[in-house]
């Protein structure tokens, strides 16, 4: 039998039969990597570890070390989750079950309704269904064969996607013990290698995510290769519980949702109010420093503003109705950017006038469907941390690394260790649908921000087909103190519309040149950002950031003078403080001001009355003593004004 030549990560090579599987090279250089072994790649391809090898190949063994292994793994769960639910409800009927980024779930027709109570016994029976060591296999099936298996199992569903594949395409499908589900793969070997898995939820599902299908039932589950992962994961689950920004949110008195206000329209209260202003006046004096200019805009505009930037044909859809005036259509602003076209057209510009920035903190509207909403997350009035920065293609390198750098900035005054930057390109086939259709300018652009991105050193990974449609992006993916990661800003590069809006300026050499634009949002929509932030901090803000910075305590009402005098005194200095004049035991007090996560607490009686001091107590480090009021109050305004820890961001640093 002739041989094929194997290349193994090393460079080494192997002469091996033609038909050898990944598997068997795994067991030929050792026990140890073919029991650690879950698939493989051959020639870059994600395989299963049975796949038959037929010409010179480059194969890598795939472990549970690397990462993509997880998917595999979690795909193979979603498998034994089906396996069992069909051997407890024999007539449930399976629909889809794919992987996620940590985390699985699986679709199913249930004959009867699925409470979280019931699983626990689900996944005994999984662990059953494991531990019998099923080897998983694949199989290959024409249309009318795959059909026919899966109308003889009663499984509509699947018959339903099968019939609308083509009838000339192989559909592959793999089973384990009499169990077989429809699936491109691939798979883990046998169950046996699933051992450390956790059913977390169950949750109501459309078909297809479509409302006028039949409500399914969904499960949701997770699976790691260590139990210490399992565990460590399980541990983030009740912390981000602990940390949901709209139990919190409820909690601290930050903002509120009202049905007759409308769903997805928040309203911000006092104590969150403050952090937004706060927020504001972080970006405002960062955007100044870096040489912004601020403007404002309306909410609402004719419809034929909207027509022209591209907008209305893209994203009309997720815009609230037109309203009728004058004989025109006037919309809701989704966004800034028209607007801030506008502006810039509104006077010549010179190549002497750029770059010009142009900051504002719009509030725009956008009709999410209600399925999405989610508290701050996901919301229908947002209030944007805009920009658009117009430049010449000369400058746009520079311009592009110092938003990214901004980023950089706050990620330090928010103490956001982990983030990486997706760099969203096109892909050929979407031009002129999906993007606009220039394409020696998308691959130009996407060069441009490449080497930026490189140039600045900025963690990045790219994604293809996932570009806006004027032109590539940058989405912002950040990861929480508990290791939750969530989608914040954005920095998106459009070379088509300023065209659009015949936005020029004058060059050295006197002629007309359009600028490159550049929309950026590091601190997202105020909405999203502080969600993230109280799920970050789990509601205990730093100081500079907490709605209440300080409350004084009196032991009785014996020194409400006193105390009064302290909060003045505070109050003066542009301390947010608060004043406990309620009749309750001061431990009462104390508990209650922990519960509403106030930073600092100041215990005031005769002692401290007499002395002109104060007791402080701060929030998870105790009592810390007495202190005279004059230098606790320069102590907190300067904890307060450096909140950056000295770091100051000014245009010398681009």
């Amino acid at each position: 039998m002739s041989k094929i030549t194997v290349t193994l990560p090393d460079n080494s090579q192997r002469k091996v039969e033609i038909g050898t599987t990944p598997g068997d090279i795994a067991l030929s250089i050792g026990e140890g990597l073919f029991r650690n072994s879950i698939a493989a790649k051959i020639n870059g391809n994600i395989v299963d570890l049975k796949k038959s090898i037929t010409e010179d190949s480059i194969v890598q063994i795939l472990t549970t070390r690397d990462p993509e292994s997880h998917e595999i793994l979690l795909h193979s769960t979603a498998h034994l989750l089906a396996m069992a639910v069909k051997e407890l409800y024999p007539e449930a009927k399976i629909a889809i079950g794919p992987a996620l980024s940590d985390r699985f779930y699986y679709d199913i027709d249930f004959p009867k309704f699925l409470s979280e109570e019931d699983l626990p016994e689900i996944e005994a029976k999984m662990k059953e269904l494991a531990k019998s060591n099923f080897n998983v296999e694949r199989q290959e099936l024409t249309q009318k064969e795959a059909l026919d298996k899966f109308s003889e199992l009663d499984e509509s569903y699947k018959m339903e996607i099968i019939s609308e594949l083509s009838s000339d395409e192989i559909i592959t499908a793999y089973s384990q013990g009499e169990f077989i589900d429809l699936c491109r793969g691939p798979h883990i070997p046998s169950t046996g290698k699933l051992k450390y898995f956790k059913l977390l939820s169950t949750a109501g599902a459309y078909w297809r995510g479509d409302e006028s299908n039949k409500m399914l039932q969904r499960i949701y589950g997770t699976a790691w290769f260590d139990k210490k992962d399992l565990k460590n994961f399980l541990f983030q689950i009740e912390e981000a519980k602990k940390r949901d920004h709209r139990k919190l949110g409820k909690q601290l008195k930050l903002f509120h949702f009202d049905e007759e206000v409308g769903p997805g329209l928040p309203l911000w209260l006092p104590n969150g109010t403050i952090i937004v202003d706060e927020l504001e006046e972080l970006a405002k004096k960062t955007e100044h420093k870096a040489g912004y200019k601020r403007v404002r805009t309306p909410h609402l505009t004719k419809g034929e503003l909207y027509e022209r930037s591209g907008h209305l044909s893209h994203y009309k859809d997720s815009m609230y109705p037109a309203m009728e005036m004058d004989g025109f259509d006037y919309y809701v602003k989704p966004m800034n950017c028209p607007h801030h076209h506008k502006i810039y057209a509104a006077e010549p510009r010179s190549y002497r006038d750029l770059p010009l920035r142009l900051a504002e903190y719009g509030t725009c509207y956008r009709y999410e469907k209600s399925g999405q909403l989610f508290g701050l997350m996901r919301v229908r009035s947002m209030q944007m941390n805009d920009a658009h920065i117009y430049c010449t293609e000369e400058q746009f390198k520079d311009e592009f690394i110092a938003v990214c750098n901004m980023y950089m900035y706050y990620f330090e005054i928010f103490g956001i260790e982990k983030y990486q930057m997706r760099l969203s390109l096109h892909n050929k086939e979407g031009l002129g649908k999906k993007y606009v259709n220039e394409p020696e300018l998308w691959l130009k652009t996407e060069s441009a921000v490449r080497e930026a991105l490189i140039q600045g050193k900025f963690n990045f990974v790219e994604v293809p087909g996932e570009a806006a449609f004027y032109g590539p992006k940058i989405d912002v993916q950040v990861w929480s103190a508990i290791g939750r990661e969530f989608t914040l800003a954005t920095n998106q590069v459009d070379f088509a519309v300023p065209g659009k809006f015949d936005l020029t300026f004058t060059n050295s050499k006197g002629e007309d040149e359009i600028p490159l634009c550049i929309h950026r949002a590091p601190l997202s929509t105020h909405e999203r950002f502080v969600g993230f932030l109280i799920e970050h901090f789990g509601g205990d803000f730093p100081l500079w950031l907490a709605p209440v910075q300080v409350i004084i305590i009196p032991i009785s009402e014996k020194y409400f003078e006193y105390a009064q005098r302290v909060y003045n005194s505070l109050y003066d200095n542009e301390i947010r403080v608060d004043f406990d004049r309620r009749a309750e035991k001061v431990g009462a007090k104390i508990r209650d001001a922990e519960l509403m996560k106030i930073p600092v607490m100041l215990i005031v009686g005769e002692k401290e009355q007499n002395s002109d001091t104060v007791s402080v107590r701060r929030k998870h480090q105790g009592d810390l003593g007495a202190i005279s009021l004059e230098q606790l109050t320069i102590e907190l305004s300067e904890e307060i004004s450096n909140k950056d820890k000295g770091k100051r961001y000014d245009q010398s640093e681009r």
